[in-house]
């Protein structure tokens, strides 16, 4: 079973979110979506200053099993990218909800967490999709 933290908020696509203290929004994939993909040889994340809606292809993951997009799970702003990931793409197997965070935005709306799943809700997800 996946690690699925309760205080985050989850997209549909697997990716988690974290409101920081300063406002703004953490973003990475979750357990699941990591172990699907398995070890990690390349991560792309977007460029600072980047204005994305909801939903959009904002990083690329790619394993050696698969490349996937990785989507913005509220619209905003990239204040913020995970430069590490570049030369240590393993971080997101390793510690997905810590470390291997993907990017930093700022919300269009503060209310836009609000539209996300909880972790009783995505774990429900999982569970419907065989995970």
């Amino acid at each position: 079973m996946s690690q699925i933290p309760a205080d985050l908020k989850y997209a549909k696509s697997h990716e988690w979110a974290r409101l920081l203290p300063d406002g703004t929004v953490e973003v990475g994939i979750t357990d699941h979506a990591q172990a699907a993909l398995g070890d990690l040889v390349f991560v792309e994340v977007p460029e600072v200053g980047r204005k994305l809606a909801a939903g959009e292809g904002c990083a690329v993951v790619e394993s050696v099993k698969a490349a996937s997009d990785v989507y913005a799970p509220v619209a905003g702003t990239v204040v913020a990218a995970n430069a590490a990931l570049g030369s240590a793409p393993e971080l997101v197997n390793q510690d997905c909800y810590g470390q291997g965070w993907m990017l930093r935005l700022q919300p269009a709306s503060p209310e836009a967490l609000a539209a996300l799943l909880d972790a009783d809700a995505y774990a429900a997800q999982v569970a419907a999709a065989g995970g």
